[in-house]
């Protein structure tokens, strides 16, 4: 362990050593005794953050500050937060050369990081001193957030969930860097145009991006294509070299990454594709000026948006090389300009493990094994020895279709060289296979890396399964479904080699940043150690029980909403009710996470009153919020989004339930929105059928915000209910065994719909075409689906979650129940804190120790 000045720094981490060219330079002593000194930065005070503030405002951005657009004075603005931060964080690069620990590379190919200036002002503790300063500059700082674009690095929980986890790290002072693409243009922005999904370039980079520091010196070339050679040595030994057609250049974007309050800033680094010859000036002078550029579209096509549409030949092929780009960039980083030159490769495992964040990385074991073989001489064994030790996996859903499978055609056709590892490491293990178990031939194609039917295809999850040194589910459901259907074979090959995470969020971003309301009241009651260790929420249980506190809590909540109205109204031109109760179903669009079951149930509360079933006076006031994506390509989910928007079209727009039931789709739903709307919420719709999902972490955070979850047992959902009580649970529909018993016995969704008069009038309903102007076909599709397929089960479950509504119903009339339950889930919750999930990864699997 070392001791650091947190305000000292020296020269910098892996991409500011002196270099030549791409590669690692000379090193040497600089002669000017100033160089070795540490920089300093001044502890920061209101007048010389003025001052630095204006400095950048006039040096960097060319303008006076009554000149001064917003966009000017953000910028300068981040660019005086990141100055504070630079010498911490060049100081942590120093001192990791100085005194080298095993390292974190944590891969992915999402990063939803949220709008960096707040976090990275809470994480330096200049968040009052900034608001102070701007005041007297006449800048309000809200304003200043609002500028912000947030980077549309990731679609859901798996990029959220990686953020979280850099953070904890930095927080915990353990050694990271995370690795993945910079997207041009990211997720698309979503628009709705006669309540249809419309997909926008989301251009967040069209203003500048302060928080990010390009080393376009530090490219590293990727290769793709081509063809294998094999020769034969002297000595009869074989050496196989890898040809390639083509390539490009990954240019990294590094991004700083701060612990709170810690001094630690650790780095995220992003690669941007770039041509490796941009621009033919001959074929540019003879007048093609579009080929002249080809080159350069053509390379950049590779980090332009997050997962191109994957449905045609093409897409799929550009999915294929984002994930090889990012992952042979990222390795080359870490073994050619991180480890000292003379570095023994043997013991690359006690440097530095690679975290696979699901399926998209996992080429990266074939790239690591060519460099050890191909590059540094490795024979076949020792790479695989090695390898298996740098490696551990992390499997985020229980969907087949979500598990990778590269055809062998384009694999072999783009990476011949790693379909050629691929081969020879699945013959090693197939070896093994039949070493324990005998010539069981149906196990042996069970496991093996190549599936032959219906495509001769590369399972990317086995490849993963067999390189990790552990694999792990992300909720204690999760990984027991993984180990008893996902991957049984395996299980019962290595079952030490299987192990659970369940997934956490940061609690400085979701709940210190995002509702400082509830922060401060619960600092004020139990103090503010709980931001770093957040089990000591505990330590609110008692305050469930005090009509002050909870009177308190409830004037948080109302703050909240309120807040949140006015957002919605300015944003969208929604307007909602602050005095209803905040029903919120906001994830990623698809049939698992039946958003379908939601829409049955306000439809229903709908056609209940309109038809005199349901006296409106007995209900309490509802607003129904949903926000989701849907996959471009993903025709069932954009449907959905359709007939959310026209029920709640009709809804809202129908006097006979006004001020009772309200629906609202605001679009583009994000992590700044999210941070305004969960902290509002009050019920909190994890309702994917058991055994679907992972874990959801979206669940975790209203739980922690003081939102009462109605759910199924699936994913986190289970480790929700087991912490804050089935008294402050609403639970609902089958288990996941009760799901596997209907689907073997054979599920006929009609029987349901035929049986349960409420379900046959919503889905009529739905059918007459009362929300689409009369046409029956525009969502016939939607009601065939459900009627003869509904492969999550959705009206199965239909009854059961209606009565759950009705429990909801009564329970939220007693505002002192409700309440008392809001604060226990909020002081149950502690469990779901990133933190603990990063000292479980430490302990079970990467076995990194913090730097102090």
């Amino acid at each position: 362990m070392s001791t650091t000045d947190f305000h000292s720094a020296s020269p910098v981490h892996d991409d500011e050593s002196p270099r030549t060219g791409r590669n690692r330079g000379p090193q040497f002593e600089p002669a000017h005794p100033l160089a070795k000194a540490p920089v300093s930065t001044p502890p920061p005070t209101v007048d010389g953050f003025v001052k630095e503030f204006l400095h950048e405002l006039n040096s960097n951005q060319g303008v006076s500050l009554e000149n001064s657009s917003v966009n000017d004075q953000y910028m300068a603005l981040a660019q005086t937060v990141r100055n504070y931060l630079m010498a911490r964080w060049l100081e942590t690069e120093r001192l990791q050369r100085q005194e080298p620990h095993k390292k974190v590379a944590y891969l992915s190919a999402e990063y939803l990081l949220g709008r960096q200036l707040g976090n990275n002002l809470l994480s330096s503790g200049l968040i009052d001193i900034a608001e102070e300063a701007l005041r007297q500059c006449g800048i309000d700082f809200a304003v200043m957030r609002a500028q912000e674009v947030e980077p549309g690095l990731g679609n859901g929980g798996l990029g959220r969930l990686a953020a979280c986890f850099i953070d904890s790290l930095a927080t915990m002072n353990v050694p990271c860097v995370g690795y993945g693409i910079r997207y041009e243009y990211g997720i698309f922005r979503q628009t709705f145009v006669d309540g249809k999904q419309v997909e926008q370039p989301d251009n967040w980079l069209a203003l500048g991006c302060p928080w990010e520091f390009p080393h376009p010196e530090h490219a590293v070339q990727v290769n793709f294509g081509g063809r294998t050679e094999t020769t034969t040595d002297a000595d009869g030994s074989e050496k196989t070299e890898w040809i390639p057609d083509w390539n490009v250049l990954g240019v990294p974007y590094n991004y700083m990454v701060p612990g709170y309050l810690n001094g630690r800033v650790n780095t995220l680094r992003l690669w941007s594709a770039q041509a490796t010859k941009a621009f033919d000036l001959q074929i540019f002078n003879s007048g093609d000026y579009a080929d002249a550029v080809r080159a350069q579209t053509f390379a950049e096509n590779i980090s332009k948006v997050l997962y191109p549409e994957d449905s045609t030949p093409q897409g799929k092929e550009l999915r294929l090389q984002q994930q090889y780009f990012f992952v042979a960039a990222s390795l080359h980083d870490y073994i050619h300009n991180t480890l000292e030159p003379d570095f023994d490769l043997h013991k690359l495992d006690e440097r530095i493990i690679f975290q696979l964040n699901d399926t998209h990385p996992v080429i990266a074991v074939p790239e690591l094994m060519r460099i050890l073989i191909d590059e540094k001489g490795f024979d076949f064994d020792e790479a695989w020895e090695v390898t298996q030790r740098c490696f551990a996996y992390t499997c985020h859903t229980l969907l087949p279709e979500a598990l990778e499978v590269w055809p062998v055609e384009l694999l072999g056709r783009l990476l011949p060289r790693h379909l050629e590892l691929i081969y020879q490491i699945n013959d090693a293990f197939l070896e093994a296979v039949r070493a324990k178990f005998g010539n069981d031939e149906m196990r042996v194609r069970r496991m093996s890396i190549i599936a032959e039917h219906p495509t001769r295809s590369v399972r990317m999850a086995y490849l993963a399964t067999v390189a990790g040194s552990k694999v792990n589910g992300v909720a204690a459901l999760h990984s027991q479904l993984l180990r008893d259907k996902v991957l049984p074979d395996f299980n019962e090959f290595w079952p030490e080699k299987f192990t659970n995470v369940t997934n956490g969020v940061t609690p400085r971003r979701f709940v210190r940043l995002a509702n400082r309301s509830l922060s401060s009241l619960i600092s004020d009651s139990i103090g503010s150690g709980w931001v770093t260790d957040l089990e000591r929420l505990r330590e609110l249980e008692p305050y469930a029980e005090d009509p002050e506190f909870r009177a308190a809590f409830r004037q948080v909540k109302r703050t909240n909403k309120v807040k949140l109205a006015r957002l919605l109204e300015q944003r969208d031109g929604i307007v909602i009710d602050e005095n209803h109760m905040l029903d919120v179903m906001v994830k990623r669009l698809h049939e698992y996470k039946r958003q379908s079951l939601k829409m049955l149930h306000v439809v229903t509360l709908y056609n209940e009153i309109i038809s005199g079933r349901l006296d409106p006076a007995t209900l309490q006031g509802r607003t129904v919020l949903f926000g989701a994506k849907a996959a471009p390509g993903y025709k069932m989910a954009k449907d959905t989004i359709h007939l959310i928007n026209k029920v709640a079209e009709v809804i809202n727009s129908d006097e006979r339930v006004q001020g009772k039931l309200k629906v609202a789709f605001p679009a583009n739903y994000n992590v700044t929105l999210a941070e305004k709307l969960i902290p509002a919420a009050e019920l909190s719709e994890q309702i994917s059928q058991a055994g679907m999902e992972a874990s959801g972490t979206g669940n975790m955070k209203f739980a922690l915000n003081g939102a009462l979850t109605i759910g199924t047992d699936d994913g986190a959902n289970v480790e929700i209910r087991e912490k804050v009580g089935d008294d402050n649970f609403f639970l609902f529909g089958m288990t996941e065994p009760e799901v596997s018993a209907l689907g073997e016995k054979g599920y006929n969704p009609a029987e349901y719909y035929e049986k349960d008069e409420r379900l046959k009038g919503a889905l009529d309903l739905i059918a007459s075409g009362a929300f689409s102007d009369g046409d029956r076909q525009v969502f016939e599709p939607i009601v065939s689906n459900l009627l003869y397929q509904d492969r999550f089960m959705a009206l199965a479950d239909y009854a059961s979650y209606l009565e759950a509504q009705e429990r909801v119903e009564k329970y939220y009339a007693d505002e002192d129940a409700w309440t008392r339950s809001a604060v226990l889930n909020v002081a149950r919750s502690g469990y779901f804190s990133s933190d603990r999930s990063m000292k479980d990864y430490i302990r079970e699997i990467w076995h990194t120790q913090p730097v102090m």
